[in-house]
């Protein structure tokens, strides 16, 4: 069953905002260390910066997560950035790992005898990143 759903649009001009203006500072209050390291792997081309779509691709996943979590993210949320991770598995697909707060209202809204598991798919085309976050109850075996 479907206990989350949440989705969201970022300007990748709005990251590369936020990372000429305040730069690690920006990276280190908002994205886990392998998101950043993610990120500075990412080689832009002419028209834009790779890093800066890699990152507002995770900002775009970490909002979808507190939507479909019913909370939102950063002031107010209850949520910690830092808390969101957007990780890829071995066959690169990305999913998310839940630390603190993020992990105990996903645990809240878990029935018992059921487990969650985050769908998540995230695209781009500058100037735009976007996300999109199924939360799935799938029972115990």
């Amino acid at each position: 069953m479907i206990i989350g759903l949440g989705s969201d649009l970022c300007d990748i001009r709005r990251i590369e905002k936020s990372l000429a203006r305040f730069g690690s500072r920006f990276e280190q209050r908002v994205f886990a260390a392998g998101e950043q390291a993610r990120a500075a792997r990412r080689k832009g081309d002419s028209t834009h910066n790779g890093r800066a779509s890699t990152y507002a691709k995770r900002f775009a996943a970490k909002e979808a997560l507190g939507k479909a979590l019913g909370s939102g993210v950063g002031a107010g949320g209850g949520i910690f950035w830092r808390d969101i991770e957007v990780v890829n598995l071995p066959s690169g697909k990305p999913t998310m790992q839940l630390a603190g707060q993020a992990r105990a209202m996903l645990q809240q809204l878990t029935p018992p005898g059921h487990e969650a598991v985050i769908h998540l798919t995230l695209t781009d085309e500058y100037p735009l990143a976007q996300a999109f976050v199924v939360i799935e109850a799938l029972p115990v075996r």
